[in-house]
């Protein structure tokens, strides 16, 4: 990891993120993609056909899942994406989930030991890994932290 920049220490205090932010062409549609994927809620005033659109996480957390409009389409690979892990299900289950939701398998990089995770695609084609639960985690490498 570099080390801080010199003037780091004269910032006043941590931050904190907001929103994780998703340019698109359907605010509405992907965030409420994202709101069956997560299992939150999307944000009360949000409508069919605002420019923007927000997934909520339980009790008022930060960050949110901001859709904004924009109108350009997506042209190459995400520099930055979400890593996500199921909680009630396997990780292959979650797959299927999100595949019937309307995701797409864009790289499949689970190994036969069950090591590995699968690169999806939401509808607009933001990619998003999916791995394993803590629960096969702790079942292959009892000794390791989830």
């Amino acid at each position: 990891m570099p080390a801080a920049p010199p003037d780091a220490a004269a910032v006043p205090g941590p931050l904190r993120i907001r929103n994780l932010t998703f340019d698109c062409a359907d605010p509405y549609e992907l965030a409420r993609f994202w709101s069956l994927v997560t299992g939150w809620p999307m944000h009360e005033e949000d409508h069919p056909g605002d420019p923007e659109a927000a997934v909520v996480p339980p009790q008022g957390h930060r960050p949110w899942l901001l859709f904004i409009r924009v109108p350009e389409p997506k042209t190459v690979k995400n520099r930055l994406h979400l890593d996500v892990a199921p909680t009630g299900r396997t990780r292959d289950e979650e797959v299927a989930r999100l595949l019937d939701l309307g995701a797409t398998l864009v790289d499949d990089r689970r190994n036969p030991d069950g090591t590995g995770w699968a690169v999806l695609a939401d509808p607009e084609g933001n990619e998003f890994c999916v791995e394993r639960s803590d629960a096969e985690r702790a079942a292959q490498t009892p000794d390791l932290p989830v």
